[in-house]
């Protein structure tokens, strides 16, 4: 009977063989493996980050630089807050990890190449991960937001402690490389250090991005939804929430090694409480749930700081009134985000997008 409705409508054959033929763009891109989509929008990106600082000068490849690794580091506490559902009140203290890993390499085993060093950043920051991960897993809600708290209060402390080693309160500064000789006269070196930020930056993404659309992705959503039902699925709850701490804490010990390459310089004065709550109101800001909103986020964590010091020194406020005019505007837009788009600016992104679709 099949076959015969089959025969019946020629018409409808041939209209479904049509669609199949002249696909959209768009249907299309989403018929390619998720691996292959997410590596070719990495090199897209970073392609537009190469032509923008091309054309820019040293302070704003930068702070083009900065929003590189804030966005690490804002993604990867999206991967673990908004997909896995585990609050985090430190992850400044694994940007702190990666900075100094990546300082006593550059000091110590100055031959090593770049991308050596950020391997074994992320060993080091994900061995860390581990540490945390194991020891708070059984913990939840403001249980865990004050034993990670903790760790960003105490883990700076260490460089005081230690300063034969760390640096004391002034940290330690080293040179890195700038662009290669091959490349002298058409890259330079600030352009070449922000675009390393990025490429490391990029490649992260790809790979969050693609734990995120794959399996792992969707058991750290069904424990972020309902923790008791996804045990009750067979899903291992303790076990995937300790991947989704150690693949984040890589994240921020990437980021925080990339802060670090850029600056030249890493102190326990970049990795107070202060950044982990920072990084934290930049998820909120940019939207839980989507890398897209770390993007924003990290965005905003750079340029809103740029702009309040430009607006200070252009309305020749006091010393004081000027270095905190920054954090008032950032908590003021915060606020008014919440009450006009709880979703954060990805959010307000999307239904903006919506909107025009329908028109």
């Amino acid at each position: 009977m099949a076959s015969s409705l089959r025969h019946r409508d020629p018409a409808a054959a041939d209209a479904r063989r049509r669609g199949n033929g002249g696909a959209s763009p768009a249907r299309r891109w989403r018929a390619l493996p998720a691996l292959v989509r997410h590596l070719l929008a990495a090199a897209a990106a970073f392609a537009a980050v190469m032509l923008v600082t091309s054309v820019t000068g040293p302070m704003t490849d930068l702070r083009i630089g900065s929003v590189g690794y804030y966005l690490l580091a804002v993604a990867g506490l999206q991967l673990l807050i908004g997909f896995s559902g585990q609050i985090s009140l430190g992850h400044g203290a694994f940007m702190f990890i990666g900075a100094y890993t990546m300082a006593l390499l550059v000091l110590h085993q100055p031959m090593l190449p770049l991308w050596l060093n950020m391997l074994i950043t992320i060993a080091v920051s994900c061995v860390a991960g581990v540490l945390v991960g194991a020891a708070t897993a059984r913990l939840h809600g403001p249980y865990l937001a004050g034993a990670t708290l903790t760790l960003a209060v105490g883990l700076p402390g260490i460089a005081t402690r230690f300063p034969e080693l760390f640096g004391g309160g002034n940290g330690l500064s080293f040179s890195t490389r700038g662009a290669p000789p091959a490349l002298a006269g058409i890259v330079s070196d600030s352009q070449w250090q922000a675009g390393a930020v990025w490429l490391t930056t990029l490649l992260a993404l790809v790979v969050l991005a693609t734990v995120s659309a794959g399996r792992l992705g969707r058991r750290m959503r069904a424990i972020r939804d309902d923790e008791a039902a996804a045990a009750l699925s067979g899903i291992p709850v303790g076990r995937t929430k300790v991947i989704a701490f150690v693949i984040s804490a890589g994240c921020g010990g990437l980021a925080g090694a990339s802060q670090a390459y850029l600056l030249g310089t890493a102190t326990p004065s970049s990795f107070t409480v202060t950044l982990s709550l920072s990084l934290l109101a930049a998820l909120v800001l940019g939207g839980f749930g989507s890398l897209w909103g770390a993007f924003w986020g990290a965005l905003t964590l750079v340029y809103f700081d740029v702009w309040g010091s430009d607006l200070a020194h252009g309305l020749d406020l006091g010393t004081d009134v000027a270095n905190n005019l920054p954090v008032v505007l950032y908590g003021a837009v915060l606020i008014l985000i919440m009450l006009i788009w709880p979703q954060g600016v990805h959010g307000a992104v999307r239904g903006l997008g919506a909107l025009l679709r329908r028109r």
